[in-house]
């Protein structure tokens, strides 16, 4: 789903990046992030609440994706990084309530 610009401006504040809405690299990037973490998320089995139920907790667990990627970009990593437990949280429990949009069993999978 593209970015639309209500979820943009609310998605800028939480990442505290309203005064460089019109900074090349925020323009560029933040859309960039904001449609990783969807399709993320998506692949995860975590589809975008259709009505207001689920709303506020995909668009966190969005939001703090979109913030982690635009605090790392052009890190270099010189050890090991551990999940933000507060979202790992959010997402173990995304996974459990919404619809799986692939659901598969072993069996599925051609696994006996």
């Amino acid at each position: 789903m593209a970015l639309s610009e209500d979820r943009k401006t609310s998605l800028l504040a939480y990442c505290k990046l309203t005064e460089l809405a019109d900074d090349p690299e925020v323009k560029t990037l933040i859309p960039a992030f904001y449609e990783s973490a969807v399709e993320y998320l998506a692949d995860a089995g975590i589809v975008e609440p259709a009505g207001e139920t689920g709303r506020a907790r995909y668009d966190l667990a969005v939001n703090a994706m979109v913030l982690d990627n635009w605090d790392k970009r052009g890190m270099t990593i010189t050890e090991s990084l551990k999940d933000n437990p507060a979202f790992r949280l959010l997402l173990n429990q995304l996974k459990q309530t919404r619809p799986v949009t692939n659901p598969q069993t072993l069996a599925d999978l051609g696994v006996s």
